[in-house]
């Protein structure tokens, strides 16, 4: 019988979500879909001493904002639960105890002077079969000995026994088979009494066996601990039901070379996190896609072929036609360049496609940060006239500040340029040509003024441009009949007599 597909993303609350991670998520909630599946949020809090305020929340949001909805988690509940590691202290010490029965695992009572005195004695000190016989553990110690240990309070880790000279075989959806000799991995910790919590190591293959998880896809930084998770399924005998592995290509630096990091983000003006994030102890802020302009469907587009390619020219994907046409096949074995100017590329493309009247919702908030309320049929309007010159959502304000703010003043360059002696009243004239076109759309208007231009002979160019000016206040903008065609007339004639007042005859 076919297993359904159920999948998690795990991150932990120690800080912002970084946008590899996100990809993950992606990835994970992709696949998900496609195959009618489940899509698993568990919060990997083990790690106490790195624990943030904020971060889950911060999760949450972020994920929510990029539209990948959560099947089962924290918020959502589900019959798998608790979802929170910290939770699940329970579990995790029966399932400790089931190893050290079997003899599988063991427990060791070696301080941090003691560890580290044995890495100065013996070169390239590991803590495995070789070592494990001169260390203090209960390998080592009488039985009574460890009992009184721990009868006593002393503080121990509980060690993972791994066998020398064992191929251990992962098998990844992309990368294929991998083999790793056994004499490599170390005794790894799987629980420490200090704050009886279980390591990383121990509670994900514990969760994902119990949680019925079908799929582990995660980043290649976790490939290393692959055959030490292989073991523990082995060791736990849930061989038969273990995941599949699959292990995300790295994202890299824009240059191509090292893992991406904040640092290059702060370097070259782009966001590695969805959201801002402060940092609750220095008060640091990074800024993320949303609040940088980035439309989520076009964060989520440029991600997605971020390691991953449809198979074909397609670029422009959304959320149900990357779920058509995702494969684990087409992911990439090797890095992803973060290419930024891409992503802005995206978001561009989909600033260009979204409908007039959500672009003009999503503007409201740069509208009122000015102190503008505006018919939203009018906002829809500009926004058509404007979005083909926005890479950004900021970009928009910037581009469309004219159609709900008169200029105060105007480009020095372009007054020079183009307010020559007699322009005033040419202007004049002009206004009353405008006053007499009873239809003012962009080609009618267009066509009476030009026409008016040639008759009086004057100069195209100058005429033009020194409207826009007094209209807009710089020589900028669309089309100037796009601009009057939406602009109420009014408006326009007290702003050409307010830049005549100002400019002078």
């Amino acid at each position: 019988m076919k297993r359904k597909v159920r999948v998690r993303f795990a991150p932990s609350p120690t800080g912002p979500l970084h946008i590899g991670g996100v990809r993950t998520a992606l990835y994970n909630y992709i696949f998900a879909r496609q195959n009618g599946g489940d899509m698993i949020l568990r919060i990997e809090d083990t790690d106490s001493r790195r624990f943030v305020p904020g971060a889950e929340e911060y999760i949450n949001e972020s994920l929510a904002w990029l539209g990948i909805h959560i099947d089962e988690g924290v918020s959502e509940g589900g019959a798998y639960g608790p979802y929170k590691q910290s939770e699940r202290r329970d579990i995790y010490r029966e399932h400790v105890r089931q190893l050290l029965d079997a003899g599988k695992a063991y427990i060791a009572f070696d301080t941090p002077e003691e560890l580290e005195e044995a890495r100065q004695r013996i070169p390239n000190f590991q803590y495995d079969a070789s070592t494990r016989g001169s260390m203090r553990n209960s390998l080592t110690l009488p039985e009574e000995e460890v009992k009184a240990l721990i009868d006593g309070g002393s503080q121990y880790v509980v060690r993972f026994r791994i066998e020398p000279d064992r191929d251990v075989v992962v098998n990844d959806l992309i990368r294929g088979e991998v083999t790793i000799k056994s004499n490599i991995l170390d005794d790894k910790v799987l629980y420490k009494s200090a704050d009886d919590l279980p390591t990383y190591h121990l509670a994900n293959i514990v969760d994902d066996h119990l949680m019925e998880v079908s799929h582990v896809i995660r980043g290649e930084e976790w490939l290393p601990s692959a055959p030490l998770h292989v073991l523990l399924y082995e060791a736990f005998g849930w061989t038969d039901t273990m995941p599949e592995f699959v292990h995300l290509p790295l994202l890299l630096k824009p240059v191509g070379n090292g893992k991406l990091s904040k640092r290059d983000g702060d370097k070259l003006g782009f966001p590695v996190f969805p959201l801002e994030w402060t940092d609750p102890k220095s008060g640091e802020k990074s800024s993320g896609y949303r609040e940088q302009g980035y439309l989520p469907e076009a964060a989520v587009n440029f991600l997605a072929l971020l390691g991953w390619n449809p198979g074909d020219d397609s670029e422009l994907m959304t959320m149900d036609e990357l779920t058509d046409k995702f494969s684990l096949e087409h992911c990439s074995k090797a890095g992803a360049k973060f290419d930024y100017k891409k992503g802005v590329w995206f978001n561009h493309e989909y600033l260009m496609r979204k409908p007039n009247a959500e672009l003009a919702e999503l503007f409201v908030p740069q509208l009122r940060e000015h102190g503008v309320e505006a018919d939203p049929e009018y906002v829809a309007k500009a926004m058509s006239l404007v979005k083909g010159r926005a890479s950004l959502l900021p970009d928009l304000w910037k581009e469309a500040d004219f159609f709900f703010v008169a200029p105060s003043e105007y480009a020095p360059k372009d007054v020079k340029k183009r307010w020559k002696e007699g322009m005033a009243d040419i202007m004049e004239e002009l206004l009353t040509v405008l006053q007499g076109i009873d239809d003012m759309t962009s080609a009618n208007a267009e066509k009476i003024v030009l026409d008016w231009i040639a008759e009086k002979g004057y100069h195209l160019g100058n005429v033009m441009n020194a409207f826009r000016l007094c209209v807009v206040g710089a020589c900028r903008g669309p089309h100037m009949f796009d601009i009057t065609e939406i602009m109420p007339r009014a408006e326009v004639a007290a702003r050409v007599r307010r830049a005549i007042d100002a400019l002078g005859r």
